[in-house]
């Protein structure tokens, strides 16, 4: 079981953080345009709520999870976790070359996982050109939060040119996940490279850190609209929000995993007696926790300005109760029979956790034929932007764009193609870094649109 964890987690941990809006984004034009205006900024979430349609995805990579189902039964022989992983950061757009039966020899997955499942069943080859075959890149740290609101916004007055005061009352779960990663350069020059490559009295670290926070928020805020002295449209005005949120903590894991890959004189991997063990995997946990989160919101739109500016998770904390920790060493990975030792449970006390304050700012100009939108910020992967430009045509309209985040740019374009009055299809292409390697692979998204 103990064994199971530390696979889990490590396998996490390559891949986690790489779920970028647009792998699981479910409006193809959005995607098209880099995505922006992801609704973080909860005025502009009021905004989109006045918009002039609504998108269904239309989920083609589905039909490849579909495929390949057996390898993600952990049960059957053909189990693949990082197949699995890459599925779980992008399982609803089309992703060029998985749907090949050497799909995973080809792309080198092959080769991880078989040094990822070896880990796990200590059955480890003393020859690392074993697993050679992929680089893993050391990538910078992933985090983020999934926390939507389910509610309602109720209206205590009203007043000309869609002017409004309102309180909101939600709920909803509240969802942080913060992965670390860190190969030693010389592995990665031993997995990676073409050629059997051995390192003589070496010791190579790979290292990561899992945080996973699970809980409830439940939300208490005001929406207000105020109306423009000359507006042009329905839309036009300043909208405000702001949202309390009270979190009620359920489930803290912070887990990392320590291995040292020592290599005798020939460049085998060997057992160092003189030093500690060559797995340990320490775990802190708890299942109660209360906390708090402030977000606010603004957004102006005026003839055909759009503008935005939001702030996320103001004096954000978890405070987690009766933390405890345990940890696991393995004595022998070359062994099948080598059980992990548990020590003893240590109470570690309360452990308060925060996440970074997310800044997001938004801005779109929108003509009688074309249409520009960005969005910038700073928060949970560092800084990040998403930029596009749309020309509509009578029939179809053209896009592009592009998005930067997690240090890695990623272009997009797309087409639209009315089927009437009410109705119209999109689809863009994109490139999925949705991998170990983080390398860009070619993803189509298509979607159905309903204007209203």
């Amino acid at each position: 079981m103990v064994r199971r964890i530390a696979f889990g987690v490590f396998v996490c941990s390559l891949v986690a953080g790489q779920a970028w809006a647009q792998n699981w984004s479910f409006d193809a034009r959005k995607v098209a345009l880099g995505s922006p205006g992801s609704g973080d900024n909860l005025a502009s979430q009021m905004i989109e709520e006045e918009s002039d349609y609504r998108a269904i995805v239309l989920p083609f990579g589905l039909f490849q999870v579909f495929h390949d189902f057996d390898k993600l039964n952990p049960t059957n022989d053909n189990f693949d976790l990082i197949r699995t992983m890459e599925y779980a950061a992008s399982p609803l757009h089309y992703t060029f070359g998985r749907n090949s039966a050497n799909a995973g020899q080809a792309d080198g997955s092959f080769a991880l996982n078989n040094f990822v499942t070896d880990i796990r069943n200590a059955q480890l080859s003393r020859d690392l050109n074993r697993y050679r075959g992929i680089a893993p890149a050391n990538q910078p740290r992933a985090e983020g939060l999934a926390a939507p609101s389910y509610g309602k916004t109720i209206k205590v007055k009203q007043g000309d040119g869609g002017a409004f005061h309102g309180v909101y009352v939600g709920a909803g779960p509240y969802l942080a996940m913060q992965t670390d990663v860190n190969f030693d350069q010389q592995l990665i020059d031993v997995l990676g490279s073409q050629t059997d490559t051995y390192r003589p009295n070496a010791a190579m670290h790979l290292d990561t850190a899992t945080r996973g926070q699970m809980a409830m928020a439940i939300t208490g805020g005001y929406r207000g609209r105020f109306a423009l002295p000359s507006s042009s449209s329905d839309r036009d005005g300043v909208y405000v929000a702001a949202n309390y949120n009270h979190l009620r903590g359920f489930r803290y894991e912070d887990v990392n995993l320590a291995m040292r890959l020592d290599t005798d004189n020939t460049g085998l991997l060997t057992i160092n007696p003189f030093l500690p063990s060559p797995l340990i995997v320490t775990r802190d946990n708890a299942t109660s926790g209360t906390g708090h989160a402030i977000d606010l919101g603004v957004g102006v739109v005026m003839n055909r300005w759009e503008t935005g500016f939001g702030v996320n998770g103001i004096a954000n904390r978890i405070t987690w109760h009766n933390v405890q920790r345990t940890s696991y060493s393995l004595g022998n990975p070359f062994l099948g029979d080598s059980d992990f030792v548990e020590s003893p449970a240590t109470p570690m006390g309360d452990a308060e956790v925060t996440l970074p304050v997310d800044y997001r700012g938004n801005v779109g100009y929108r003509a009688d034929k074309w249409s520009a939108i960005a969005e910038g910020g700073k928060g949970y992967v560092g800084k990040t932007f998403h930029g596009g430009y749309e020309y509509r045509f009578d029939m179809f309209a053209v896009r592009g764009g592009g998005i930067y985040s997690r240090q890695l740019w990623n272009p997009s374009a797309g087409i639209g193609v009315n089927l009437g009055q009410r109705m119209a299809i999109d689809m863009a292409v994109y490139g999925n870094a949705a991998n170990v390697e983080r390398k860009r692979h070619p993803a189509v998204a298509v979607s159905l649109r309903f204007n209203h």
